[in-house]
């Protein structure tokens, strides 16, 4: 472990307490419905929308039922999904296409819409090569910001739950999109996609470039000679393209949304996405700002902040341990470049270690730290490829996915997957104490069970189905560049970020075929909204019941015993569950690596 990396981890953890804090108190106001202190001028706005989308009158009195709030969240995502197959189909014949791209493939389209509106931004695609400037902006831009707004009211009803007295409301979904996006998301995207500029970013709709080398690049490539037989071709570059476009909007909700979607191929590694070492921070503290500030939200809107402290605390706890372990990892010699004598130092400045696959702009400890926030987040912006990390430092990233992405999370999904598992913990206290579980002053019965077990069970069945179909079936064997144990690792890490809905990937398995898409797309879907369904089941049967009075019979929830309770049924669910997959992939690498 080096000094480095343990003065970056934390500046980043002292940065993100500043922020979060008063993040959660501007969240708990717009989930409140009235005026947000500061930012008055956008009511005429709200007020404008409210009745573009039907909403007349009072919003706090047009509460709904949670199958109501349900059909709503639903309705909205699919016309999400369908606008942005839709753009991508036709974008050839759309405007702001100086590139004059061709229309993308249906299925690829189909995984796309998907993952954008599930919040996941899995990218089986070239974003450059593939996406105009109208589908980037439009459709999957927009996705970013109505995505995480789902996330946000989903949390929201949730809390609500706890914090109700009888009520069969849980909110209004639209007047919560409205206001997550027309309060949080927009602003605070403006100020970061300025920052991001201002650093380097770009921002321009101007035809890619074409600019003369330094010097000219002599490289080959394979054809098929007179013979039939394959034949290589020697050429010479003197050119290169540079990609142009609007990059730094994109980018800002990218990670305020915990979207992880990239512009460009290459992601937050791409000089144009991520230009400096002080992008690179802020781009890692913006992932975690809305997921730690709905902890905050969380305990103001129940009204006692030491539960949304307890929260944090499990999360961060999780999250440190994970980040440890990953730069521990990281900063070995990788012994395989080691025997052939390779020199693995990026720079004097730079501890040695496993640099393979990281930008030398950032080094180990920027790149192991970036992994973490990335994974625990639901984001999947990613600054340098997790396919090249030792196997223990890649199979961290792969079990925050695993343990349901409540490490934080994404941007309302890490709460409201925490708070289950809150539930989970209270019940299983309860069993060992033998009172009936409450939790928030509500009690937990077999209903929230059933709900919870869905919400658990959801995403493991669908990676680990997905991934037994894939080693079986030529299609999905197909994709594998790196046969054997580093290669089923790709698949378990593809499905694992696509039912998590964290959108990183290996990057090894060449997954863009219509096998991977169709599949990917399906646990894409499922892993978002058989979730978000019984997490709205639970806030409303929630919501209908009397808050209990605390009594001395009362488990406390807010103190260190409750924390290591929660830490220890996420870690051990989670790692219950996949125990056999990752024996079979990144445990057994490990041994063969270091025999």
């Amino acid at each position: 472990m080096t000094l480095q990396f343990i003065l970056l981890l934390l500046a980043f953890l002292v940065v993100l307490a500043l922020l979060a804090w008063p993040m959660g108190a501007l969240l708990a106001r717009v989930a409140g419905a009235g005026k947000v202190p500061g930012m008055g001028w956008l009511a005429p706005v709200e007020r404008v929308i409210h009745r573009l989308a039907g909403i007349a009158g009072d919003p706090d009195q047009q509460g709904m039922g949670w199958t109501t709030y349900a059909a709503a969240m639903l309705m909205f995502n699919a016309v999400g999904a369908l606008v942005v197959y839709a753009v991508q189909r036709l974008q050839a014949w759309l405007p702001l296409n100086p590139q004059q791209l061709a229309n993308v493939s249906p299925d690829s389209a189909f995984n796309t819409a998907v993952s954008f509106v599930s919040n996941t931004n899995w990218q089986g695609y070239v974003g450059e090569q593939t996406m105009s400037y109208l589908t980037q902006m439009v459709a999957l831009a927009g996705q970013n910001f109505f995505s995480a707004a789902t996330g946000i009211a989903v949390a929201f009803a949730l809390i609500r739950g706890f914090a109700g007295r009888t009520t069969q409301s849980v909110g209004n979904f639209w007047v919560d999109v409205i206001r997550s996006t027309l309060y949080v998301l927009l602003p605070l995207s403006l100020v970061f996609a300025v920052f991001l500029t201002g650093q380097g970013v770009i921002q321009n709709f101007s035809p890619y470039k074409d600019v003369p080398l330094m010097e000219a690049v002599t490289y080959t490539q394979p054809k098929t000679g007179e013979d039939g037989k394959p034949v290589l071709e020697m050429l010479t570059a003197t050119t290169q393209t540079i990609a142009m476009g609007p990059v730094a909007s994109q980018e800002a909700i990218k990670m305020l949304g915990t979207n992880g979607g990239g512009f460009f191929n290459a992601n937050s590694a791409h000089p144009y996405e991520n230009p400096t070492a002080l992008t690179n921070f802020a781009q890692m503290i913006t992932i975690f700002l809305i997921p730690a500030g709905l902890c905050f939200a969380f305990g103001r809107m129940v009204g006692d902040q030491r539960q949304g402290w307890a929260i944090l605390g499990a999360m961060t706890i999780m999250f440190v341990a994970a980040a440890l372990v990953v730069a521990a990892a990281e900063q070995q010699a990788h012994p395989a470049l080691q025997a052939l004598g390779v020199d693995q130092v990026a720079s004097p400045l730079q501890a040695g270690g496993n640099m393979e696959g990281k930008e030398t702009r950032f080094g180990i400890a920027a790149s192991t730290l970036f992994a973490t926030v990335t994974t625990a987040a639901s984001c999947g912006a990613v600054n340098g490829m997790h396919d090249s990390m030792m196997p223990a430092g890649g199979m961290v990233p792969l079990l925050l996915m695993q343990l349901g992405e409540v490490v934080f999370g994404g941007v309302g999904s890490g709460l409201y997957g925490m708070l289950v598992f809150a539930i989970l913990a209270v019940f299983i206290a309860g069993l060992m104490t033998g009172r009936t579980p409450e939790y928030l002053g509500k009690k937990i019965q077999s209903y929230e069970m059933k709900m919870a077990s869905i919400v658990i069970l959801a995403t493991p069945i669908l990676v680990l189905a997905g991934t037994a179909i894939a080693v079986m079936v030529e299609p999905g064997k197909a994709g594998v560049a790196n046969p054997g144990v580093h290669g089923y690792s790709e698949i378990l890490y593809a499905f694992s970020s696509a039912a998590n809905n964290n959108g990183s990937a290996f990057a090894g398995l060449s997954a863009n075929t219509p096998f991977y898409n169709t599949m990917l797309g399906i646990a894409m879907w499922f892993g978002r909204f058989a979730i978000i369904v019984p997490v709205l089941a639970i806030a409303g049967s929630l919501a209908g019941k009397q808050r209990l009075p605390v009594n001395a019979g009362t488990m406390p929830t807010h103190g260190p015993l409750f924390v290591a309770l929660l830490i220890g049924v996420v870690v051990l669910v989670g790692v219950l569950n996949y125990v056999p997959a990752l024996a079979l992939g990144p445990v057994v690498e490990h041994l063969q690596l270091f025999k």
